[in-house]
């Protein structure tokens, strides 16, 4: 055995050609070696990042809020022909020819769905209307549409009012289910066929789905049909670049990697009402929204397959071709064959078989991490779309209070990697969704009364950036809960069942837009308040050894104490015994 072991490190010294490089036995990653030969932390990596990873995330985000916008449902009250032949303002008609009715916030406002059921462009009737008895009757001319904040949108072109105000929830429903498909569905073909032709399959997708509805809105199976079609690929639009580019990546980079993406996120969703704003028409929003995503193909030489992935699927031919074009823009040279890359890996094998998901439910400690971490998850999840939908319906202008609450992930971003990193990652989560739960408390006190409009688009936005604080922890936790062997499994599988119960946001609109602006409030108070308790029973993950092998998985923070600020202290290979931490 020693002997074979000897003859490894002996041809791989060779492949090196070089005595700076140690040798790379079976406890070390190879692949980080042939990387810091080629190039991780150079050219090709920051031009990456840049284009696939923060561009991108920028590009791609608009791409999947844009329809929100599009979709909104502007004030509106029926149409009633006559009004032009008398000297009567607009609230003066509204009041002679609409009935009253309590809006969402317990208010008397005209009615939406109703009009007295009379002929307003008869002079003689006109006249006499205030002595008849009035019958109410749905709208039967169509109807008016507030104009302040849009010329046009797709709910107000097509009517989706009053007897078909469930269409546009509808879309949102059907466009979280696409997405739970497409997580399971093109995440499990990124690990069989490439990341590169998930990405390519995914712009394609994003970019005629979201095109080719701007034609069909009159047919609304063709049009939640192409709505699908991007739900489909929109996670993977993210997830696909930004794997490649940690692959490609020194390990302190990865990080920051992250960063660039949720920041993207951010700086799209920002300036993306600002251009429904300016260009107030629906159609030429949905294309400027749109065409970006396709514009990033422009840098397809940089698109490459991860070699660390075609190394894992023993293509080492093509793991070559990719290493030495990233080595070419670095302005480097990797002298390794097929033959020598074939001879690196030879002495590698698995440790243990895996099943797909079904591995993340091995022994009782992983379920209930795994459990634990899906509900962080959920909780995050509803929130984002809930606060998002939410945004468009309160008071004042609808897209600065998009652009504000998006804006106000940015720091959230940034100030959430510093408590992390200082508090750990179980305390900031379960703390983030304490004060989320307090923050809902002054939304349902004041929902109800418009000259607390202030207070509530505060609170919401505090909110808001709570939820994009939390988004970071939890993404940091799953990438370092799971093991390396199935860790972008779990955070698919986390993906896939926030989204299943993401569901839930369009119709968590739909009770506060019609019943009452509170009962959104409350919902989201009791999530947060679930999220604070669960997060708490989540191990810490700072200052600790990731989890390689499904054991280390099984095993990862069973024996630490339940309330605990994570230690600065060297962390063993090894994960403690009861023994040892009884002595620390």
């Amino acid at each position: 055995m020693v002997d074979k072991k000897q003859n490894v490190h002996r041809r791989r010294s060779v492949i090196w050609g070089t005595k700076n490089h140690p040798d790379l036995d079976e406890q070390n990653d190879p692949f980080e070696k042939i990387m810091e030969r080629v190039g991780d932390h150079d050219r090709f990596q920051r031009i990456y990042n840049l284009a696939f990873v923060l561009a991108l995330g920028s590009a791609g985000s608009m791409v999947y809020m844009n329809i929100i916008l599009a979709l909104d449902i502007p004030e509106h009250w029926c149409l009633v022909p006559g009004q032009e032949l008398t000297n009567y303002s607009l609230n003066e008609w509204r009041r002679l020819t609409l009935p009253m009715q309590k809006d969402n916030r317990g208010s008397s406002t005209f009615s939406s769905c109703l009009m007295y059921n009379a002929s307003f462009t008869d002079a003689d009737n006109l006249q006499h209307w205030n002595k008849t008895k009035p019958n109410v009757t749905e709208c039967q001319h169509g109807w008016s549409y507030d104009l302040t904040w849009y010329d046009s949108t797709i709910a107000s072109k097509e009517n989706w009012v009053c007897s078909k105000d469930l269409y546009v929830t509808n879309v949102f429903v059907v466009a979280r289910i696409a997405e739970v498909i497409g997580s399971f569905v093109l995440g499990q073909m990124g690990d069989i066929y490439g990341r590169r032709i998930v990405y390519y399959i995914s712009v394609v997708f994003c970019v005629l789905g979201r095109s080719l509805s701007t034609f069909v809105t009159k047919f609304y199976w063709t049009f939640i049909f192409l709505t699908g079609l991007t739900g489909v690929a929109v996670n993977s639009l993210f997830q696909s670049p930004q794997i490649v580019g940690m692959e490609i990546s020194r390990e302190q980079d990865r990080s920051k990697i992250a960063i660039y993406q949720n920041c993207g996120w951010s700086i799209g969703t920002s300036f993306m009402p600002l251009l429904f704003w300016c260009l107030r028409d629906w159609v030429s929003f949905m294309w400027v929204t749109t065409l970006p995503t396709a514009i990033i193909l422009i840098f397809y030489k940089y698109a490459v397959e991860s070699p660390r992935w075609l190394i894992s699927k023993h293509r080492y031919g093509e793991a070559i071709t990719q290493l030495k074009k990233i080595a070419k823009i670095n302005g480097r040279r990797l002298n390794l064959t097929e033959k020598d890359l074939t001879r690196i890996y030879a002495e590698r094998t698995d440790d243990e078989p895996i099943f797909g998901m079904a591995s993340l439910f091995s022994g009782w400690h992983l379920t209930r991490n795994t459990t634990i971490m899906s509900c962080s998850w959920c909780v995050v999840t509803i929130s984002y779309f809930t606060l998002v939908l939410l945004s468009t319906h309160m008071g004042g202008n609808p897209f600065l209070n998009f652009a504000l609450q998006s804006v106000i992930e940015i720091p959230a971003y940034v100030i959430g990697r510093y408590i992390c990193d200082t508090y750990g990652r179980r305390l900031t989560n379960s703390f983030t969704f304490l004060l989320s739960c307090l923050a809902c408390i002054p939304l349902i006190t004041f929902a109800a009364d418009m000259k607390y409009e202030i207070i509530m688009i505060g609170a919401s936005s505090f909110i808001k950036f709570l939820n994009a604080l939390t988004f970071y922890t939890v993404s940091l936790q799953s990438m370092e809960l799971y093991p390396t062997c199935i860790r972008q499994t779990g955070i698919a599988l986390s993906t896939i069942v926030s989204n299943a119960f993401g569901i839930l946001a369009p119709y968590i609109l739909y009770l506060g837009v019609t019943i009452d602006i509170r009962v959104p409030y409350c919902i989201l108070g009791a999530l947060f308040f679930v999220g604070c308790i669960t997060a708490l029973f989540l191990p810490e993950t700072l200052h600790k050894k990731l989890p390689d092998t499904m054991e280390e998985a099984r095993n990862f923070g069973m024996y630490d104490k339940f309330f605990s600020l994570p230690k600065l202290l060297p962390q063993t290979n090894e994960p403690q015994s009861p023994e040892e931490v009884k002595l620390n």
